[in-house]
This record gives C-alpha cells, structure tokens and sequence, in this order.
C-alpha cells in the first residue's frame, strides 16, 4: 500500500458516494443502539428503497449529544435529527430536500459550535467497520507518510513539539514518554494501548474504539515505528463487546490492505497488535496491573523504579497510552506539532475528550480546546441544568477526581488548574451535580467504589478505603461525632501517602474535595443530624437505632 494508492481508495469512495443524492447517517453507538437505532438503520434501508431515491444509508460512531439519541444526520445539508425511530423512518426519508419533521429537529449549534474536534472528528461521518470510509478522509496517510519521510527520531520530535500530554489520566508529556522507550536498550519493545475504561461515568475512550477503531490502529503504527517495536496489545475490557468486534474487524482490514503486519506500505517496517481482553478490574487501568493482566498473571501493581519505559512486558521496553492519546497522533503527524500545540492553554495543549453526564441537558460526548472555562461546558455546550434546580458541583477524573463547586465556574479546564482545585483531569468523565446531591454521599459512593475495586495488595488502600466508607456511612447516617471527621482527614492523608499504586493514592480526592468545598454538608450531619439535601435519611436510621 503506497500513498498514491491511498489516494484513489478515497477518491474511488468519494465518487461511489457522490452518487447518491443523500446521506443519511445512523448513529450506532451502544447509547443509540440501546434505544432502537439498529431498528432504525433497517427502516431507513427500506423506506429508501420504497422512495426511488438514490440514498446512502451509512452506520456511524457516536455523534455526541448522546441525551438526544437516537440521532440522524443527513448530509449534505448537515441536518442533524434526535430522538428518531424505526416509524419515523418514511418520514425522514420523504423529507429530503426540504425541512425536515419538525418533532425530530435537533437544534444544538451551541453545542457544537463551542467544540474543537480532533479526536472525534471522523466519529459520525465515517462507517467504523469500512477501512475504506477512513481512508476516504485522510485514514493512514500519516502512517505512510512516517515509513516514507520521516526518521524515529523526526516522529519522536513531532510529538514533543506538539506539547500533547497522556489523555489517560496523569498527564505525563507523551512525547518523553516516546523518546525513552526509543532511548531503552534491546532488541524487542511493545507498544500497549490501555482501553480499560473503568471511571464511573466515562465512555470517551470506548466511543472512540466503536466510532474510529483505525484512528487508534493507525496512532499505534506509528508510535511502533517511533521507538523501535514491531508487537502490539490493545487492551479492552470484556465489557465493550461492540468496541472488541469493531476493533477485530478494523485489524482484520488493516492486515488485508497491508496496513498490519509485515513490510507495511512495502517498507522493512513489521507491526502487528493482539486484542487482549480485562475482566473488568478497575486496577488494571494502572499500567503496571494492566501489564501483569495481558502476561496472564493477576493484575496487580508493582513497585515502581523500574518503569514500564524500561522494563515492561516481560521485562521489555513497553510503551503504554490510553485511547485518545493514540487518537491524537494521525492528525499531529499530518498538521504538525505547532498545530496542534497552538490550541489549548499554555501548558495544556490541544483538545479534550469528556463524557458530559449527569443532571445536565445535554449529556454525552464533547472534545474541547483545554484551556476552556467550565461555564462553557455546562451552560454553553451541556445546556444548563435542567428542571430548576441550581447547580452544586462538577465531578472529574472519576473515583481518583474531586468536586468542584459551582462559584468556580470561571475556573479553565487544564491539568494544572484542575488539580490546583483538588481534582484531576482523569480520562475524561465529567459528571454534573445538582442540589438534590448530597456532597457526602457523593464522597461515599465513590470511596464505596475504590474500596470495592482495590485489589488488596498493600494495606494502606485495602483497609484504609474500607475504613473511610465506615466513617463516611456513619456521618450519611447521622451517627458520626467530630472525632469521627477528625478521624477521617487523618486517613485520607494516610492512604494517600502510603498506597502502592494510583488507585490508592487518589482514592481519597472525593473526600478531600468535598471537605474542602462542602464541610458545611458534613457538619450538617454530625452536629445537626440532618442532610441538606434530603438524600441520607437520617432521621428513618435514628427510629431503627431506637
């Protein structure tokens, strides 16, 4: 496969679709495809026919304003339709060309218009399982262009000079994590992919996986070439069977057009990956458990020096990104570093993925310049929250987040800002709050969750989250004193500082975050016994103590 045969592959596409007279795209992402798209697309195949109208009726990824599914767009006028069934199908048909049923009209410009789209920008216009649509815009053109016209060493030096920084969480500067698995020692090195999207709330990196499996495919390759591997693992959670199927369909397609495997674009370069499936543990997102797990030994964390940079799988070389930092790299690599570096804030470069949910308008997936003021999210793009009530806080980076209070709305969405705040960027979850939440049971739930998924090895994480829900469950139940509290700061502070891996050490963040922004919630159950917002009854506990 050359880049002149890339070429007319996706010239060949675009002239079998100008064909048509019309587009209609079908989202079937698992949020649409739980509410009937499926059904849908069916309806569509046959009212198209019954039309006489020359119609291409496309299945896509995840369009975003997930709350508004299942969602229709059709093209080439870019009218985006929501809420549209199987018996809606003729009439979306018969109204191509003119306005469409005004019950199916999906008017959300601000919610698009404050979007930046890099990562997502093949996700709703492209069919996931044709490599042939991805190529049609631009899909593998980078990786050719790497094999053809750029050293290692120039890759390498594109990725740093973008400024973009892991999207899984701790952003580390990927391009020095790059250049250290190229600098590593030995003959054999792997590049691992981490798809185990374990937050609570978060579905970024599998909408990605289902909507544009080559995209991540394709930053994989590359990456390969980079530091020097010729294997590599992506490593999916068993519970995104759509996104696992997709995925095995894209390698399956990439290996046929030479795009996987052996002399790729009829170079000397060999590259191939394996799937490998989680069983759901939440640990496993930390790359030291997530190694242990594809080795087939229990998916634990380990000590660190060495690094996996350094000693990975089977004590190779392993190079490991999550799903959207590999979704990043195609566009860096044929826009160049400056870019992508250009967008963003000053130490934050680029866009951002987040899964909007929550007691908001528009839930569902949005990709941001970061930098961006939280206010534009969630009135701008998210629409406010719904039904009256106020806004209380916004939760990030999932169980290893905090809550930020909405007097911070103004607060710019960045790495530094996010965690000058006491939370975190995480993978991407950003999970809207109301006043019907109470900010301690808020804390409970996910203290709740980090207790249930720590995997027990060290003793600071196993007993001291299942410590901190007792204390948490005692306040929610109005049976809590001030030493209690007093007692609980001190064990956020111990489990922070002394847990082995990332689970344990931010386990804590909710409850800090809370305590920091919320104390006043807490008093109000200790010293009052009552919870301001009515969720913890308190005063149902205190008859059956009675």
């Amino acid at each position: 496969m050359t880049l002149e045969e890339l070429e007319l592959i996706a010239r060949s596409v675009k002239q079998e679709n100008a064909v048509c007279d019309y587009e209609i795209n079908v989202c079937m992402d698992l949020a649409c495809a739980s509410q009937g798209s499926e059904q849908l697309r069916e309806a569509l195949f046959r009212a198209a026919e019954a039309s006489g109208k020359k119609i291409l009726i496309r299945r896509t990824g995840c369009m975003g304003p997930c709350s508004s599914g299942p969602l229709v767009r059709v093209d080439p006028e870019e009218t985006l339709l929501g809420r549209v069934h199987a018996n809606d199908a003729e009439a979306v048909v018969a109204s191509l060309g003119s306005a469409p049923p005004p019950a199916l009209q999906c008017d959300l410009n601000e919610h698009f218009d404050k979007q930046v789209r890099v990562v997502l920008e093949n996700s709703g216009y492209i069919d996931p399982e044709k490599i042939d649509d991805y190529i049609s815009r631009e899909g593998y053109k980078a990786l050719l262009m790497v094999l053809n016209e750029m050293t290692p060493n120039g890759v390498v030096h594109r990725i740093t000079e973008s400024g973009l920084r892991g999207r899984g969480g701790g952003g580390y500067p990927t391009g020095l994590k790059w250049s250290t698995v190229a600098k590593a020692g030995g003959d054999v090195k792997y590049v691992v992919c981490n798809g185990d999207e374990g937050d609570p709330g978060a579905f970024m990196d599998r909408s990605v996986m289902e909507g544009d499996p080559h995209r991540v495919i394709e930053g994989m390759a590359i990456a390969a070439y980079a530091i020097g591997a010729s294997k590599g693992y992506i490593y999916v959670r068993a519970e995104y069977p759509t996104a696992v199927a997709r995925l095995t369909t894209a390698l399956r397609e990439a290996r046929r057009r030479s795009l996987l495997g052996n002399a790729i674009g009829g170079t000397t370069f060999n590259f191939d990956i394996e799937i490998r499936l989680g069983a759901g543990a939440f640990v496993c997102g930390e790359e030291t458990a997530l190694l242990a797990s594809i080795e087939g030994r229990r998916g634990t964390p380990r000590p660190r020096p060495p690094y996996p940079a350094v000693s990975g799988l089977w004590g190779k070389p392993t190079l490991i990104n999550n799903v959207e930092t590999y979704a990043n790299i195609a566009p860096i690599v044929r826009n160049g570093g400056r870019w992508f570096f250009n967008m963003g804030s000053e130490r934050s470069k680029g866009t951002k993925v987040f899964a909007l949910t929550g007691r908001i308008t528009h839930t569902g997936l949005i990709e941001v310049p970061l930098g961006i003021k939280l206010r534009e999210i969630i009135e701008g793009i998210g629409g406010g929250v719904p039904g009256g009530h106020k806004l209380k806080a916004i939760q990030t980076g999932g169980p290893s987040g905090g809550c930020i209070p909405a007097n911070m709305l103004d607060l710019g969405v960045s790495y530094d800002a996010l965690m000058a705040a006491g939370s975190i960027m995480g993978s991407g979850g950003m999970i809207v709050m109301d006043d019907t939440s109470c900010m301690v049971n808020v804390a409970r739930f996910f203290i709740e969750f980090c207790m249930t998924e720590s995997c027990g090895k060290c003793i600071p994480c196993r007993a001291g989250t299942a410590q901190m829900h007792t204390l948490l469950t005692r306040i929610c139940n109005g049976a809590a004193t001030m030493e209690d509290l007093e007692l609980l700061e001190d064990l956020c502070s111990t489990v922070k500082e002394a847990s082995l891996c990332g689970l344990g050490q931010t386990a804590p963040n909710p409850v800090l975050s809370t305590l920091k922004y919320f104390r006043n919630e807490y008093l109000e159950h200790i010293l009052h016994k009552r919870c301001p917002a009515g969720v913890c009854n308190i005063q149902a506990h205190a008859e059956v103590m009675a």
